[in-house]
């Protein structure tokens, strides 16, 4: 499942444009050239922070799940659960948890209010954590994955290749200072739900034990499930 995370974020990057862009272009300018770069590298940095502590802990559970012997169900049941949430094109599974996202969605952005104030190395950063929180679906969806993994490294490991993936592209707008092309956007986010069906798909295929290296191993055999993904 290893591979799947940098080009999850690879081909959703242009939904991190859309949705995270404007504040990319919202930190604070700098006078020197390299200070300009440093932080906005370091504002991406913090972003994948956050993403591979959310997968440390999606690892955790997983594991744990993992040890009761329900491996299988964990990651069929996911991949159920994101196939429905591509179907649906997942506003509707995201206003059944608006009761905990909305809350956790505030405090956000009062707290990304605070450190846009500040053009300090530690402000970038802050923000780039924060960032990592915002309520996001391509982000669930990553995280589904990184809880199959099996443990807490492996799931750490999975969402930083995940924010990997989406450094290009958010990089290419910090610096540039550009966003995207509306039309180019909203053409490319068109694919976004087959993305997730992807990724769906592939954790149905991990939990049915067809013993495919790299897709589906056998996690029946009693050997270590992540080696078949190194």
């Amino acid at each position: 499942m290893l591979w799947t995370a940098f080009i999850l974020g690879f081909l959703g990057s242009m939904h991190c444009a859309g949705m995270c862009g404007p504040l990319a272009l919202a930190l604070r300018g700098d006078s020197g050239e390299s200070q300009f770069y440093l932080k906005r590298f370091m504002y991406n940095a913090g972003r994948i922070v956050t993403y591979s502590i959310l997968g440390f802990m999606a690892g955790s559970i997983g594991a744990i799940i993992s040890m009761a012997g329900l491996q299988q169900a964990l990651s069929i049941s996911l991949g159920m659960v994101l196939l429905l949430a591509a179907l649906t094109f997942l506003p509707r599974i995201k206003k059944l948890f608006s009761g905990i996202i909305n809350p956790v969605n505030e405090w956000v952005k009062r707290g990304l209010a605070f450190f846009l104030q500040r053009s300090t190395v530690a402000g970038f950063i802050s923000i780039g954590l924060l960032n990592g929180l915002l309520p996001c679906g391509l982000v669930y969806t990553a995280l589904a994955g990184a809880a199959v993994t099996g443990t807490s490294a492996s799931g750490a490991a999975y969402m930083a290749l995940f924010g990997a993936g989406t450094l290009p592209m958010m990089l290419a707008i910090s610096w540039s200072g550009k966003l995207v092309p509306v039309k180019w956007r909203s053409g490319i986010t068109k694919i976004y739900p087959y993305i997730t069906m992807l990724v769906a798909v592939l954790l149905i295929l991990r939990g049915m034990n067809l013993g495919i290296p790299y897709i589906s191993p056998d996690l029946t055999s009693g050997g270590c499930e992540m080696c078949h993904d190194k």
